[in-house]
């Protein structure tokens, strides 16, 4: 079973930056998808970003442009970088894996199987 875990999320200004790093406990970054989702308290979980084994990616529209995820295989590692920061980005960061479904749905929650315990990013204006 995939065991993940998120760190670097933090406290922020606006326009700020962060790199969200996800850790994976099995070599899966180089042949499955791998994606990063977001949750504020009383909403559902959304999709952010993901990336496939061949490197194809998908951005949510609210970040196209200001975030980039990355993987590194070596490491069983993934990354999101964000720029730009904006406090409507104020989340807690997921990191999920065993996805199941079509490139279509890449950001759609119900379709991963594993998820880490979440990091909190919180962006003030």
């Amino acid at each position: 079973q995939e065991q993940l875990v998120e760190s670097g999320g933090g406290s922020v200004q606006a326009g700020g930056s962060l790199r969200l790093s996800c850790a994976a406990s099995l070599a899966t970054t180089s042949t499955y998808v791998m994606g990063w989702f977001r949750q504020v308290p009383g909403t559902e979980r959304e999709g952010v970003a993901a990336i496939a084994g061949d490197g194809t990616t998908r951005y949510a529209d609210s970040v196209k442009g200001r975030c980039t995820i990355s993987k590194d295989n070596a490491k069983n590692a993934l990354y999101l970088q964000i720029n730009n920061l904006k406090p409507e980005d104020t989340a807690t960061y997921y990191c999920a894996a065993g996805f199941s479904g079509t490139p279509f749905s890449f950001l759609v929650p119900r379709n991963y199987a594993y998820w880490g315990p979440g990091t909190q990013v919180t962006v003030s204006s």
